[in-house]
């Protein structure tokens, strides 16, 4: 694969969501399973590895930091806090203290078995938060050498502006892809003018512009998409226009939905990089093989001109996700 870059640190142009191993998708593999996995992106050409406290919560990274292991020095690894206390980390101070912070960036230290992270985000931005202080803080990890860079998830304009003025940002991870393109309003113009990289999760909207889903398709436990509104089945009913451009796009090219999903994203700006989560050989394959679909300014310009017809039903929200019960959503007020 090619790289590109988040600020000043290289990447491979498709990463890995590791989040799947653990939870959030239904039945997960076996541990040795998963280290296989991660293994073969790493031999694909991938680089850049992500994952973060709540997953799981806590096991996400312990899984993440064993397989990356033989190879960390030759990747970046990310992983994320969030402002809320999770299992056993309760302090007086609060989470979102330069204590509380520490501590956390301190445990996923250990638990991925390294000693410093790529890039370490904060996992949402409460509203009321004072984002400078945070920003403080990691420009202190930076300079004791915890930490490369930092970065926010799923932040506004402002939180970034603010953020930034302080110790400049590498990286902001939200939610992009097809299905939902609210962030390319203001986040990812601002990410441009600012050299900050976009970290792309959910970039197949869960699957969905897979193509491998349908009105019937039945989710069980331990699954988000029980609980997300764009697999109701009469949202995904409505929603087949999507596909029907994708996989005419794909026949084409002679590629599937889920390339032409993420070539689209990699054509569309080059500091913008997808991490879809995988949990078969045959999926990385394919989604990593994506970096070899060129699409030409013609056809990029068509897909742009037809997806803005489209009208989307549904989507991923954290407080649908918390309905789930069987995963530990971050919801914050």
């Amino acid at each position: 694969m090619q790289k590109r870059k988040l600020r000043e640190i290289e990447v491979s142009e498709i990463g890995l969501g590791c989040m799947g191993f653990s939870h959030g998708y239904g039945a997960i593999p076996t541990e040795e399973e998963s280290i296989r996995l991660i293994h073969k992106a790493y031999e694909l050409g991938c680089t850049l590895f992500d994952t973060a406290e709540a997953y799981g919560p806590f096991v996400n990274e312990e899984l993440t930091g064993k397989a990356v292991k033989p190879f960390r020095d030759k990747i970046v690894l990310t992983t994320k806090f969030v402002p809320v206390f999770q299992e056993g980390q309760e302090i007086p101070e609060g989470k979102l203290s330069k204590k509380g912070v520490t501590n956390a960036l301190n445990d996923s230290l250990k638990r991925l078995q390294t000693d410093y992270i790529d890039i370490y985000y904060e996992h949402r931005v409460p509203q009321d938060s004072k984002v400078e202080d945070v920003a403080e803080w990691m420009g202190e990890f930076i300079k004791e050498g915890k930490i490369r860079a930092w970065g926010q998830s799923q932040s506004t304009v402002e939180q970034i502006r603010r953020a930034h003025a302080v110790t400049p940002l590498s990286a902001v991870q939200s939610e992009y892809s097809m299905m939902e393109r609210m962030f390319e309003k203001d986040v990812i113009p601002l990410c441009k003018e600012l050299n900050i990289g976009f970290v792309a999760f959910s970039p197949m909207a869960g699957g969905f512009l897979s193509g491998k889903y349908d009105k019937n398709t039945k989710y069980k436990g331990d699954d988000v998409r029980r609980v997300i509104t764009r697999f109701m089945p009469e949202n995904v009913e409505k929603n087949q226009p999507m596909l029907d451009l994708l996989n005419e796009v794909a026949a084409k090219k002679g590629a599937t939905p889920a390339q032409i999903s993420l070539a689209w994203m990699l054509h569309k700006n080059n500091f913008v990089v997808p991490i879809p989560g995988m949990r078969k050989v045959e999926r990385i394959v394919e989604n990593f093989g994506a970096a070899n679909i060129v699409l030409t300014d013609d056809e990029f310009n068509n897909i742009e001109k037809e997806l803005n017809k489209i009208t989307i039903y549904g989507n991923r929200t954290d407080e649908d996700i918390h309905k789930l019960g069987t995963v530990k959503a971050i919801k914050i007020n």
